[in-house]
């Protein structure tokens, strides 16, 4: 029997990869002369870098500005000419010192920095994963680190960096002379399951700015400057993007990847499935277990367990996911292709005990899994 393990990480808990190797101990205690493989997964969020490291490209390491600009040691993924990038691991909410929200001064000119890394490395194709941002500032410093020039109402340079979403509103032009020419001759492709437009009551400061530790008067700020940004932006590309799907990704990232870097926008899990070529993974295969954190109404959104599904029920493959925590209801399960979960809660209903003891638990899930698959099997 070929079981296939394609879990994203345990979110503060346990990263992808060691979620399957848990799972992967637990299966072999009952089935022995199972055929194993583990190919952890992601949706373009935190992660994303691991998941193509575990698949064998290469991992690249490079020091960039966090998101309040002290520097952090980064990486991102690299095999030939193609390289993925995640945004989070530059200037993620896990990269704030101390763990501080900062939304009107965290930037993301990490991330650009990283781009231009892997540009000047020879990459000709990126995969931008841009889950997880610390900042909301439109992907203005994202675009400075990449040559752009952003220049206030008196003519000046904004500094490196910008100052984040606050200082958007003294934004007055933006000059793409000096933007890096590499971008010429590659090709960006945004990969994220966020469908929002930068501005409005559906945008990047109105929905995730709360979560970035903006208060109501903030997050009015905040969209002022993201209209102001893509006004600007808007009159010197030709183009208006700030309500295109996916341009209130990270902060509006997403808006600078499409309007400036003519960035083609996909569903992360499905970018990574592809990268990791999951098809030929599932040839022979009679089970996939996939799973994350929590199974919510986020889940079904796009993330990577409903990916791993909709991939696996092309080949007539059952799927079972493994999670923290479940909230969905049977028939959101069967809609999105999952027939069966195994929740740690059922196991320790203590969040927190859940999350310190996530290795073990996943063990005994791994068993209690390959039992039930026993008890299938049994004329």
């Amino acid at each position: 029997m070929k079981i296939v393990i394609a879990p994203d990480k345990f979110k503060g808990s346990l990263p992808g990869t060691e979620v399957a190797a848990a799972i992967a101990a637990g299966l072999r205690a009952e089935l022995p002369a199972a055929e194993l493989v583990s190919l952890p997964v992601a949706d373009g969020g935190d992660g994303t870098v691991d998941a193509a490291v575990a698949a064998g490209f290469e991992r690249v390491p490079v020091t960039v500005d966090g998101p309040t600009g002290e520097p952090v040691r980064a990486s991102y993924a690299r095999r030939g000419e193609v390289a993925v990038v995640e945004l989070a691991t530059a200037c993620g909410l896990m990269r704030l010192p101390g763990g501080r929200r900062e939304p009107l001064t965290a930037s993301s000119f990490g991330a650009g920095q990283m781009l231009a890394a892997a540009l000047e490395a020879g990459a000709r194709r990126i995969i931008f994963g841009v889950g997880g941002s610390a900042s909301t500032d439109g992907g203005a410093g994202l675009l400075q680190a990449l040559g752009a020039r952003v220049l206030d109402t008196r003519g000046e340079p904004l500094a490196r960096g910008v100052g984040g979403g606050a200082a958007l509103g003294e934004v007055a032009v933006l000059d793409l002379a000096g933007l890096d020419p590499a971008l010429r001759t590659a090709s960006v492709i945004l990969a994220t399951d966020v469908v929002n437009p930068l501005t409005g009551p559906d945008g990047a400061a109105e929905v995730y700015g709360p979560q970035k530790g903006a208060t109501p008067d903030q997050i009015l700020e905040l969209d002022s400057g993201l209209r102001r940004w893509a006004a600007v932006v808007a009159q010197t590309t030709g183009s208006d993007w700030s309500q295109a799907p996916g341009a209130g990704a990270a902060g509006g990232v997403g808006f600078a990847a499409l309007a400036v870097l003519g960035a083609e926008r996909r569903l992360g899990i499905d970018v990574i499935l592809d990268l990791l070529d999951f098809g030929a993974t599932l040839d022979g295969a009679a089970l996939v277990i996939t799973g994350e954190g929590s199974l919510d109404s986020q889940t079904l959104a796009g993330k990577a367990p409903v990916g791993v599904a909709r991939a696996a029920a092309r080949r007539g493959i059952p799927v079972v996911a493994v999670a923290g925590r479940s909230t969905l209801t049977g028939g959101e399960l069967a809609r999105a292709g999952i027939t069966a979960v195994y929740a740690l809660s059922d196991l320790e209903p203590d969040p927190e005990r859940s999350s310190a003891e996530a290795s073990l638990l996943l063990q005994r899930v791994g068993q209690a899994l390959a039992s039930d698959q026993l008890a299938r099997a049994r004329p």
